[in-house]
């Protein structure tokens, strides 16, 4: 079989890529939380529409939600929620009476986004992906391939198209093909990619099981990773790409490696028995590491590693080891120093705080924009926004919880995007 290759651009309509306007969706200013609100968030209903995908913005300030039915965007900090799309067969080019989305990218909090159908009744093929202009409240190109799409990453420069085995980079301001890689078998779509950098490292599966390759577009170099033993199974990159953090298969262990050079900076165990891990997330100053998994506890760890100075880092840095001790809220173990007579499990370092969710459903875990905060999305329509005490650690506080499904303050039609980019 052919192996798969991009298509050719093709407007959707009469606008084209370079003359689309960016417009920006205006931080929540009429919400206001005092610190210890917290609600009983509604059940989900019969009516409440089914989630094929959730993904945050950049910078966690918005989340966005793939439906059977169109896309809704909310706020986070605090939770509010902002704009919503119902898209059936009158949608330019849907070929179905409902409109499923199983796959949407934000760029930032801006109005394009980009969409791949998904659902039993997608509202576009699962080979392209659509790139769309809600200003205009219509796309204005696509990318047509001969594969199903994994995953789609978003940058003010770039595209990134993530297939099974193949990775497509494309300039964002006339869709041009600039790069592919080949990859593993790579069902999960992982990739990613750093945002506030120029030019782009980028982030991916290598050939072999377990592997990571890294590409930096300003050094024209490429570095492969034997990041662990099994297949991954989830990763994520510091906005300004210098740290990557990745967990396998096992899902027992989270490393975090300096993405310039491809050191291993620090291991973390989440816990002992396998797990699915969802989601991995950086807190912007690179401070806090956050995981969810299908056990349905959020671990927030301490990294011990300074994102400013990571070009003088040595791998020496990434021996710093700890185990558990309920004696101290950050999980320095006292027993450290017998590290290398211990097994490897108690020489592990712990997370600091922990918040347990119901298990059943699946959860991503981002940092809000308030400091020692943690935003979970879950697929069932529960938003937690929640606070962990940097210092004492353990059970975090839970601030808000919503069933987002079930929000109906969304702006009224015809309302949209009021702020130039």
């Amino acid at each position: 079989m052919a192996s798969p290759t991009p298509l050719t651009f093709s407007a959707c309509s009469s606008a084209s890529s370079s003359s689309a306007t960016l417009y920006s969706i205006p931080p929540d200013t009429d919400c206001v939380s005092d610190g210890s609100f917290s609600s009983a968030a509604a059940a989900p209903t019969a009516e409440d529409p089914s989630v094929y995908h959730l993904s945050f913005n950049q910078d966690c300030g918005c989340f966005v939600a793939g439906l059977d039915n169109g896309f809704r965007i909310y706020n986070t900090d605090p939770f509010k929620a902002l704009f919503r799309r119902d898209m059936d067969s009158s949608s330019p080019s849907s070929s179905s009476s409902r409109g499923g989305i199983g796959l949407v990218a934000m760029l930032f909090r801006c109005n394009v986004l980009c969409f791949v159908g998904g659902g039993p009744e997608p509202l576009y093929p699962a080979n392209k992906v659509m790139i769309w202009d809600d200003h205009l409240s219509r796309c204005f190109g696509e990318l047509s391939f001969r594969s199903e799409v994994r995953n789609v990453k978003i940058r003010r420069d770039k595209i990134i198209v993530v297939l099974a085995q193949k990775v497509f980079v494309y300039n964002f301001v006339d869709l041009r093909l600039v790069h592919q890689i080949e990859t593993a078998l790579n069902s999960k779509g992982l990739c990613e990619v750093s945002h506030t950098s120029s030019p782009m490292l980028l982030a991916c599966p290598g050939l072999q099981k377990g592997q990571i390759r890294i590409e930096n577009y300003g050094s024209k170099k490429t570095k492969f990773v034997m990041a662990h033993d099994s297949r991954l199974a989830c990763m994520s990159m510091t906005q300004d790409g210098r740290l990557l953090a990745t967990a396998s298969s096992k899902g027992t262990l989270v490393r975090v490696f300096n993405a310039l050079d491809g050191s291993l900076l620090q291991e973390v165990r989440r816990g002992a028995d396998r797990a699915e891990i969802y989601s991995l997330a950086f807190s912007s100053d690179a401070h806090w590491l956050a995981v969810s998994s299908d056990k349905g506890t959020i671990h927030v760890f301490s990294l011990k590693v300074d994102s400013g100075s990571l070009a003088t880092l040595s791998n020496d840095r990434s021996q710093v080891v700890s185990a558990p001790n309920p004696s101290n809220g950050l999980g320095i173990s006292s027993l450290s120093i017998l590290k290398g007579v211990l097994p490897k499990y108690f020489s592990s370092e712990w997370s600091v705080a922990q918040f347990r969710l119901p298990e059943g459903s699946e959860y991503l875990v981002g940092f809000g924009q308030q400091k020692n905060t943690v935003i979970i999305i879950g697929l069932n329509g529960s938003f937690y926004r929640c606070e962990f005490d940097s210092v004492k650690g353990g059970e975090m506080t839970q601030l808000e919880h919503h069933n987002y499904l079930s929000a109906d303050n969304f702006l009224k039609p015809g309302e949209t995007f009021t702020k130039t980019l």
